[in-house]
């Protein structure tokens, strides 16, 4: 029998339904470890300082392009953007490790009978940590790559490396073994995946825009509530991917 998308689509809404305790923990949990760390690694405010020293003059030129802005930027701007980029995407790094490890795990345990929660399944997750950052830090760098140079290869990777988390943690391959597998399991399946992906994109991009207009919050607590709900979409493709990859091994 043909797998579908309307099955897998069904599958997982119940699952996040039945476990949505679990999985709101997880990501309110992450989601708070992303944007502490994020404020421990950020440069200072006088560092933030400089940055913002100007930033009017270059707004003000809207026909440059990005690269044109930071070649405009002082040697010491340049430094704190790199450090400002640096930090939100090194605790971002670490906040999807977290979120990936445990969702897996909590997945593995639910459908294999087992009574559990969100610690649990951190805690269950702890030994295959390593691997799986190594793993997200290159699919990381290999999408932000293809979107910087155009979107549509930045699209194609993050296509191509989507089952490569659900292969690391539940067939326990190493991180270029799981690309490898995962590129040939995603592109023979593209009808399946490519719109949960892009279903993925759109959600997140909504997300940022709608916590944008949430002027009357401060910066970290819509910090805190744009990841939390970045999170349970991210989980709730972890469950379709999952659901996925568990029907094309059978």
């Amino acid at each position: 029998m043909p797998i579908t998308a309307s099955t897998l689509y069904r599958d997982s809404f119940n699952f996040m339904r039945n476990q949505l305790g679990s999985i709101l923990l997880l990501a309110v949990m992450t989601a708070l470890i992303t944007v502490i760390l994020n404020q421990i690694f950020m440069p200072g405010s006088d560092q933030l300082s400089l940055l913002s020293a100007g930033s009017d003059d270059l707004l003000s030129n809207t026909g440059m392009s990005i690269q044109e802005l930071v070649q405009s930027m002082s040697p010491e701007q340049q430094k704190v953007l790199l450090q400002v980029s640096a930090a939100a995407t090194f605790s971002a790094l670490i906040g999807n490790v977290l979120l990936v490890g445990g969702m897996l795990v909590l997945l593995q345990q639910v459908s294999g009978g087992m009574r559990t929660s969100a610690l649990r399944a951190l805690g269950a997750a702890a030994p295959i940590m390593p691997r799986l950052f190594g793993l997200m830090l290159l699919c990381t760098l290999l999408v932000q790559l293809g979107l910087t140079l155009f979107v549509v290869p930045g699209i194609v990777l993050a296509v191509a490396t989507c089952l490569s988390p659900v292969l690391c943690v539940n067939e326990k391959l190493g991180v270029f073994k799981s690309v490898k597998v995962s590129s040939k399991l995603a592109f023979a399946n593209l009808r399946l995946i490519v719109p949960a992906i892009m279903f993925w994109l759109a959600a997140k991009m909504v997300l940022l825009l709608v916590v944008s207009r949430l002027s009357m919050m401060s910066p970290d607590v819509a910090a805190v509530i744009l990841s939390a709900l970045s999170n349970l979409v991210s989980a709730l493709l972890l469950i379709y991917l999952f659901r996925l990859y568990t029907k094309l091994r059978v």
